[in-house]
């Protein structure tokens, strides 16, 4: 009989909810909220990762997926909750600088004129990687919408590609 309160107890302790016992946490605010409903405000495209002996940015790209007259966004950060840092055209070559972790979005440097600049200053090697700073604008492009070319002549990039020889 006198293990029928205890055995009482027991079973009302284990109906309620579970405590969480952590004094180091001593905190008055409120916890911060997860990381995917927070939002990035920029995060620079890094130019340069290749280290000196290759270009500030080891690729060129154009956008795909996209029909005439439709624009890409540019990010901020690479996040789609990320501010808005502009809009390329359909047909836009820029030069890819890096990529997200996960490989959803390529930073890119790209000049207003929708064509490669060489007055970017990406198309040959830096000394040390850094943080793109102009002149030419800079963000993230999702990278399913990205097409890798190479060069950085002016060819359209609608142009077929060279006929191989003994095709």
């Amino acid at each position: 009989m006198r293990s029928a309160p205890i055995l009482l107890l027991l079973l009302l302790a284990a109906c309620g909810e579970a405590v969480k016992d952590d004094h180091f946490a001593n905190r008055t605010e409120a916890p911060e909220p997860p990381a995917e409903a927070q939002t990035a405000s920029a995060m620079p495209v890094r130019v340069g990762e290749l280290g000196p002996s290759f270009d500030a940015c080891g690729a060129v790209g154009t956008t795909r997926h996209l029909k005439a007259g439709e624009r890409l966004p540019v990010r901020a950060a690479p996040f789609e909750n990320a501010a808005d840092a502009g809009s390329v055209a359909a047909g836009t070559r820029f030069f890819v600088c890096s990529r997200s972790i996960d490989q959803k979005w390529l930073g890119i440097v790209f000049h207003d004129s929708g064509r490669l600049e060489e007055s970017c200053g990406v198309s040959g090697p830096l000394p040390a990687r850094r943080a793109y700073d102009g002149p030419c604008r800079s963000g993230w492009v999702a990278s399913a919408f990205v097409r890798l070319t190479a060069g950085i002549d002016d060819a359209p990039a609608n142009q077929p590609a060279p006929a191989r020889e003994g095709a």
